[in-house]
């Protein structure tokens, strides 16, 4: 199953090279998962990794509001770090005698209980000073770091490594991730208690948890589930100052952690952009997928037509993920809410499936033979064998052959529509890489991705 990450927050009063530090860490490499403008400088997070460890990293320099209040940015800018970070990093500048803003962001920092590093920055060009100047702080452990030219980067990123708890390390390894997104106010909140309300709950609202996530484990058919609340999800250029930037983070990271989610949509008030949007999020992380219609009960005047026009109107929307179940739900009714259970326990079934090599290849010799590939440029691609990547989380097959760059697009929706419908994967992307047979590189070659 999918492992939480943690969430590590760069805090710190302005100009001590918490950006630096960022791209320090992610090399510059790693894709900005999102981006909103609107603050004096844009509010950025990534994943990134460090030895077989991952991370959400959260750059909080731009969180200041329209009149750049200090008694606003710092106390806002640390109390949601402490809400939902796991880890808070006080970055200081060591080139400056420690201020008053300093001591702030370090009172309120340990204030949270989270573990905290002070992450002296700069100390490349620092004049010599007294380790006791920075014991002052109150914060171990104290690294000292140059950001722009990486040095004691990688100290620093050992000892996160070494602090993030255990618990978030290990999970139960049967426990089913069931995540509910979907934009603010669609009922998700309800129909997580409704959730819960119907199972025996085992734990609920864990020490640790944020205000913006909530979760609690219930067992269906004997199966240990574990529910994800998040917070809501809006246009970019909605997104407020404080909790809010926090609470995209902790969606995009409950997808991340998720095995299946389910994407709640209003049924009286459909955001088509958005909610293809974050069912693109879904599709691209390779997690399964429900769609869900919630407050049914509400619609007036509804009949069968009503409900059938409804889901063609979805279907056409969500054309791109014809794969997804969709459900028409009530959490005040209970309607369908326990079918929600049985599609992702089914949903988790089949993305588990297993395939020999000589199975698959008996069905690909088929396939191809009732429709081959047609060629481009003269090229005429040739599939010759395929096997299954099993220790990829996603259904994924590698597919070897010759010319496959030329396979046009409606051949490789060929492949994943007939798979489907030899082997069932409901609710969950398949992902083929075609991979010439005949190329090889010093360092291997990137599958083709599909």
């Amino acid at each position: 199953m999918a492992k939480k990450l943690p969430i590590v927050a760069i805090v710190g009063r302005a100009n001590v090279g918490k950006s630096t530090l960022f791209n320090a860490i992610l090399k510059r490499r790693e894709a900005i998962v999102a981006e909103e403008a609107g603050t004096t400088r844009d509010s950025v997070w990534a994943k990134a990794s460090h030895q077989d460890s991952q991370f959400w990293l959260i750059d909080t320099a731009g969180m200041k509001d329209a009149e750049d209040d200090f008694e606003f940015t710092i106390q806002e800018q640390i109390m949601q770090a402490a809400d939902s970070a796991d880890v808070i990093w006080v970055t200081i500048d060591a080139t400056t005698v420690i201020t008053e803003e300093d001591r702030r962001v370090a009172k309120l920092a340990l204030r949270s209980k989270k573990p905290v590093f002070l992450v002296v920055n700069k100390m490349d060009k620092a004049p010599k000073k007294s380790f006791h100047d920075f014991e002052r702080l109150g914060i171990k452990p104290i690294i000292l770091v140059s950001a722009r030219q990486k040095i004691g980067v990688d100290e620093l990123l050992d000892r996160l490594v070494a602090s993030i708890p255990q618990t978030m390390q290990e999970e139960a390894p049967d426990r089913l991730r069931l995540a509910i997104l979907g934009r603010p106010n669609v009922g998700k909140s309800q129909l997580f208690n409704t959730l819960a309300k119907k199972q025996q709950a085992i734990v609920a609202n864990r020490a640790g948890t944020t205000r913006d996530i909530n979760r609690t484990v219930v067992k269906y058919q004997g199966r240990e589930v574990e529910l994800l609340d998040t917070a809501g999800i809006r246009r970019n250029g909605k997104i407020e100052v404080g909790i809010e930037r926090f609470s995209v983070i902790r969606s995009l990271s409950a997808i991340e952690e998720a095995d299946v989610c389910v994407l709640l949509m209003d049924a009286n008030e459909l955001n088509v952009q958005l909610d293809q949007k974050i069912a693109g999020m879904i599709k691209e992380a390779g997690k399964g997928l429900i769609l869900v219609i919630s407050k049914w009960d509400s619609v007036e005047e509804k009949t069968a037509f009503t409900r059938d026009q409804l889901a063609a109107q979805l279907r056409h929307n969500f054309e791109f993920v014809p794969w997804a179940p969709l459900v028409i739900t009530s959490s005040v009714t209970g309607q369908n809410v326990t079918k929600l259970f049985e599609l992702a326990l089914e949903i988790d079934k089949r993305r588990k499936q297993t395939f020999t090599t000589s199975e698959l290849n008996r069905w690909l010799r088929h396939v191809v033979a009732q429709h081959p590939p047609a060629g481009l440029k003269n090229r005429t691609p040739k599939l010759n064998y395929m096997v299954h990547e099993d220790d990829n989380p996603i259904p994924a097959f590698k597919v070897f052959g010759a010319h496959t760059k030329f396979l046009h697009w409606s051949y490789k929706r060929y492949l994943d529509r007939t798979f489907r419908e030899s082997y069932d994967f409901v609710g969950s992307p398949i992902q083929f890489w075609f991979i010439e047979k005949h190329v090889t590189h010093k360092h291997g070659t990137r599958p083709e991705k599909d």
